[in-house]
């Protein structure tokens, strides 16, 4: 979910939902296999990544590292780290990013938003994520820290009518003090030479990634959808390189937003997200939060199942078959927002046909099984939704 919104909605749908691996002590509910017959496909080797949020209590630090360990070993493009509106969840996103980069070969995402961070403050932090050898960023604008029993939905993209207490006014502004950082902090690149082995040539800096977010269904704030798009044109003229969707549930919404963005000028892919909905309560929550029409199909099949598991089975199988769909359509890949919970998004991608289901197992060849440290959750002023 790529904006400060859609992460916090992602994490308030949790308690709506099946149990989490967060709130169970590290237990998932069990996957069943897939049934036989019309079982959804993926082309073989579309593009897959993963959004990862913060622990906030020590069982979830003490469960974070296998997750990680069990999604790095399917090879995804990229494993993003949410990050709490004005920087309240920095530090435990920066272990976690670290945890990413040190621990495994999977580029990590580090999610910035603008509201609560001043240009300098914001410069501090880009440079901390350089520091750990993170070369992706997801800029958003975020919410404003407020009472969580008065959640302001936040400003559209584009620069909004003033910024009082001196926040960056756009993410437009926030991509471009982070390629501005980098530059600083990678001036050039050396190139080994060969034969020579103390000499090294100079080349140009490696550009970072930075994905923003995209609305397939219209920014709350948005009057229009010329406004999105332009919005859209804004990031990319700023230097965004990718972007990425907030939850939506029907593929015509996402089939028609990006025919109308490159037939404006947009050229960077627009990735589309994608949450597994396995519970009616975490379906109910998540429209209401992101005020998307309800997938009459889903609810209704939700609704009627009497178990768990069968409602499990259902979530797993309705985001694969709208993975199918999508990447059918022209999708340059999906993105899984995974609740923390790696056995229903590897689900879905085995699902899909993009990986074996001996994927699944911590015991993949070249995955460490060593347990490893507890990711430390860091006490903040504000905790996250």
């Amino acid at each position: 979910m790529p904006s400060a919104t859609t992460c916090e909605n992602v994490r308030a749908a949790q308690q709506g939902g099946v149990m989490s691996a967060e709130h169970a002590g590290g237990a998932w509910p069990r996957v069943l296999a897939a049934s036989p017959g019309d079982t959804p496909r993926c082309p073989s080797g579309t593009r897959f990544s993963f959004e990862l949020y913060p622990p906030r209590n020590q069982a979830a630090s003490r469960a974070l590292p296998a997750t990680i360990r069990r999604l790095a070993s399917v090879a995804p493009q990229f494993i993003s780290v949410t990050y709490g509106a004005g920087g309240s969840s920095h530090a435990s996103s920066l272990d976690v990013v670290k945890h990413i980069t040190q621990s495994t070969d999977v580029p990590a995402m580090a999610h910035l938003t603008c509201v609560g961070s001043s240009p300098e403050g914001a410069a501090r932090m880009i440079r901390e994520f350089l520091d750990a050898g993170v070369t992706r960023f997801l800029a958003v604008r975020g919410d404003p820290q407020t009472d969580t029993s008065t959640r302001s939905v936040p400003q559209q993209s584009g620069r909004p009518p003033a910024s009082e207490n001196g926040d960056l006014g756009s993410a437009a502004e926030l991509v471009q003090l982070i390629h501005r950082i980098q530059a600083e902090h990678a001036p050039y690149r050396e190139i080994p030479v060969p034969g020579l082995p103390h000499a090294s040539a100079v080349g140009r800096r490696e550009k970072v990634t930075i994905a923003v977010a995209a609305f397939p269904n219209g920014h709350p704030q948005s009057r229009s959808v010329a406004q999105d798009i332009d919005a859209l044109l804004a990031k990319q003229a700023a230097g965004a390189n990718l972007a990425i969707t907030q939850l939506f549930f029907h593929a015509e919404d996402y089939f028609a937003f990006t025919e109308r963005a490159r037939s404006a000028g947009v050229l960077f892919p627009i990735l589309p997200g994608i949450m597994p909905v396995t519970s009616p309560a975490r379906l109910k929550r998540m429209l209401e939060l992101s005020g998307e029409d309800l997938p009459s199909d889903l609810g209704i099949r939700l609704e009627v199942e009497p178990t768990d598991e069968g409602r499990l089975q259902i979530g797993i199988d309705h985001a694969a078959r709208f993975a199918e769909r999508l990447v059918a359509g022209g999708a340059p890949g999906i993105h899984l927002y995974t609740f923390n919970q790696p056995e229903t998004s590897l689900a879905v991608l085995e699902r899909c046909g993009l990986i074996e289901s001996a994927a699944r197992d911590d015991r993949q060849q070249g995955v460490p099984t060593e347990t490893a440290p507890t990711l430390h959750r860091h006490t903040t002023q504000k905790e996250e939704a």
